[in-house]
């Protein structure tokens, strides 16, 4: 059993590497955790990671420049039924388009667009950053035995608006619902990052490794 997380030049790379061997240490669960630019590394994992910092249409174009990465994730995350966790603008790529800017194709993994978040109340600033009470609209393998009001850290200025509400497994309230976290079938998203998170990232990345969708 392994872990990769994707290294396409965005995201907290290190970090996320440390809280998965974290938990992976602390649950006892015998994995390894390879951050890593490999398309066969990636087509070979039993987890799949991919992060993201920055703009939507960078974060996609450095993902489509890593040699074979695009057939890699098809093969292991969408035909091989492999869990996969999006994080941040990781999570955002997952959605057909993005509108940062201007529009950009996303992986089309779960239908919707990645808008700029619009608070109803103006005060309050853009990007949402910082701690934040999750409201999970249902159950899920990735939630277990995390608290409905659980607090986790967010950093983003633009949001998943999925077309199907079945794809929401948590929001938010920033001057109205944002999506929290996404899912279908083998794949997961968080807007958050568990990898900043505290005891209760540390939660999820465990119920993630132990996923068996």
């Amino acid at each position: 059993m392994n872990v990769a997380i994707v290294d396409y030049g965005s995201g907290n790379l290190r970090s996320a590497a440390k809280a998965f061997e974290r938990a992976i240490a602390e649950a006892g669960l015998g994995m390894d955790v390879a951050v890593t630019a490999d398309a066969d590394r990636v087509r070979d994992a039993s987890h799949v990671v991919l992060p993201g910092v920055g703009a939507f249409a960078d974060c996609k174009r450095g993902l489509m420049a890593l040699p074979g990465m695009a057939d890699a994730l098809t093969q292991a995350v969408i035909e091989g039924a492999r869990p996969f966790l999006g994080i941040c603008v990781g999570m955002q790529l997952m959605a057909t388009v993005g509108r940062e800017h201007a529009e950009h194709r996303g992986l089309d993994w779960i239908a919707g667009e990645v808008v700029a978040l619009k608070p109803a109340d103006a005060s309050l600033k853009i990007p949402h950053m910082g701690w934040n009470q999750l409201n999970m609209t249902q159950p899920h393998p990735v939630f277990e035995g995390i608290a409905d009001d659980a607090h986790v850290y967010f950093a983003h200025s633009y949001g998943f608006a999925c077309a199907d509400a079945r794809h929401v497994m948590a929001t938010a309230d920033y001057g109205g619902p944002l999506t929290a976290a996404v899912g279908r079938d083998n794949l997961f998203g968080t807007q958050f990052h568990p990898e900043k998170s505290q005891a209760t990232g540390l939660a999820l990345i465990t119920n993630f490794l132990r996923w068996r969708p």
